[in-house]
């Protein structure tokens, strides 16, 4: 089968390699044809994945029809931002019986919508059923080095999510499937605001109480907003929802937790962002979350006190005291 890999970062990267390493033709689309050369001819991502060699069955391409127009299945890997106007190039292209995974985490700014969602509203051909995503607590840097990872699979379509399981599971990429498409998108794209918060106090200096509030009362947030926009209320305590959430508020490697730092220390958000080569999905996604739940009317204080940090100019101290003395409420 041949798969095509479209985003050339650190994560669509791992994932071609991972899929040529398990025999499969590859084609690794990257948006500029000059990186495009670049890694077609040193057979290593050494701006995004230093160190991790392309197997011989993964091919670069700097043309996107070119990548897609022979291959059964196309994952999605580029910014969540960008997943629109990519999508947008394939319009012609015959999709009939593709299957597109999507693996970018986040909500479209300008819709408030999933980015499956995104993605068959760009690509009017396409059946829900050829459309999943593979969420979960997976840094590149781990699975690109082989080290043991569990993720979800998740389609509206139960064949579809069996069938992404089959393609992605390997001995240390362990799939589970589900069909609650809804709940894990979800999850997977509010983490992020969750992690630049839990970033922000350790830019201050608070300590793991403080942490751990952030994770359970975020989880809350995850949730209700889940719950208000149809997902399965179980999906949160899953993979794509407890397990990514954690991961992303502890690790060294979350850039979402770094720019949460970053602004806990007292930088701004242009002069953090402005110096990182790789995209810190949060940011833009805490923007449409906050529009997402007003209209929904989905109580988030936590997603609001980012908001509040990041584009309103409210101090950190100040907006960790407002959030801190909110009414008494149940848990």
């Amino acid at each position: 089968m041949k798969i095509a890999v479209l985003g050339a970062g650190s994560w669509g990267t791992t994932l071609a390699v991972l899929l040529a390493e398990k025999g499969y033709t590859v084609s690794l689309w990257a948006h500029r044809s000059r990186f495009a050369r670049e890694l077609s001819a040193k057979r290593e991502n050494s701006r995004y994945l230093p160190g991790v060699r392309f197997p011989s069955s993964l091919a670069v391409e700097s043309e996107i029809r070119d990548a897609v127009c022979s291959a059964a299945m196309v994952v999605v890997a580029v910014p969540s931002q960008a997943v629109r106007e990519t999508m947008l190039q394939l319009t012609g292209v015959d999709l009939h019986g593709k299957v597109i995974v999507n693996v970018a985490k986040g909500i479209e700014l300008e819709t408030g919508k999933r980015l499956s969602q995104v993605i068959l509203e760009a690509l009017p051909s396409l059946d829900a059923s050829q459309v999943a995503v593979l969420y979960g607590p997976s840094h590149a840097e781990e699975v690109s080095r082989h080290q043991p990872t569990t993720v979800v699979a998740a389609s509206s379509s139960r064949a579809t999510a069996l069938h992404v399981q089959d393609v992605f599971l390997t001995r240390m990429f362990r799939v589970y499937a589900n069909t609650d498409i809804v709940g894990v998108e979800v999850a997977g794209s509010v983490k992020n605001i969750i992690a630049i918060a839990a970033g922000i106090a350790d830019g201050i200096g608070y300590g793991d109480n403080a942490k751990a509030a952030i994770i359970t009362r975020g989880l809350a947030e995850i949730s209700r907003l889940s719950a208000a926009m149809g997902g399965d209320a179980m999906t949160v305590s899953g993979l794509s929802g407890i397990g990514d959430l954690v991961v992303t508020c502890l690790s060294q490697h979350s850039r979402n937790r770094y720019v949460g730092e970053q602004i806990g220390k007292g930088r701004s958000l242009e002069e953090v962002t402005g110096e990182m080569s790789m995209i810190a999905e949060g940011v833009l996604t805490t923007r449409a979350v906050v529009r997402l739940s007003s209209r929904l009317g989905v109580e988030m204080p936590i997603t609001e006190t980012v908001h509040a940090m990041l584009f309103d100019n409210k101090p950190v101290e100040e907006a960790i005291l407002d959030l801190m003395t909110r009414e008494p409420k149940e848990e």
